[in-house]
């Protein structure tokens, strides 16, 4: 539960207009948007990346993944790194941060992925520079992220 009177104001006008068969759709798309954002600004909890209440092996471990995501890496090296056991770093990694560091290390393979896409790269280069097994297998990872394939989102940028 969350008091907030005026959040639950906000609502309860976006809630008339939605009850309202003569309102304007673009007012209650508007009062929606007021209502998430509001919502967002006062009770959601930001990244604790961005305000420094991250865990500092979990920092570490996250910031070694960013700086070269493309390198080959095991749960035991990030551990050792961060000076904790694969466990701790599994279970603090995925409560910090969203995702495994498995999970993570792929999203940021993707997203690198993504980038030399569309530089117009061949794709089973740009698949071993983001560190993928193969280009079948970025494929099934970027289709996973993105909803389309390589080849499909490199059409649709012209």
């Amino acid at each position: 539960m969350i008091g907030d009177a005026a959040l639950a104001a906000r609502f309860d006008r976006a809630h008339a207009l939605g009850q309202d068969r003569d309102a304007d759709p673009m007012a209650l798309e508007e009062a929606l948007i007021a209502v998430l954002s509001l919502v967002g600004r006062r009770h959601m909890s930001r990244d604790p990346f961005e305000r420094g209440g991250a865990t500092p092996w979990i920092v570490r471990a996250r910031h070694r993944i960013d700086a070269a995501p493309a390198e080959p890496v095991t749960l035991a090296d990030l551990a050792a790194e961060a000076g904790v056991s694969r466990f701790q770093l599994l279970r603090g990694f995925a409560r910090e941060v969203g995702a495994t560091p498995h999970a993570y290390l792929l999203q940021r393979r993707v997203a690198l992925a993504r980038r030399l896409v569309t530089l117009g790269r061949p794709l089973a280069d740009i698949a071993y520079e983001a560190g993928f097994a193969d280009q079948a297998h970025l494929t099934r990872a970027f289709r996973r992220q993105y909803g389309l394939t390589p080849g499909r989102f490199r059409a649709a940028l012209g």
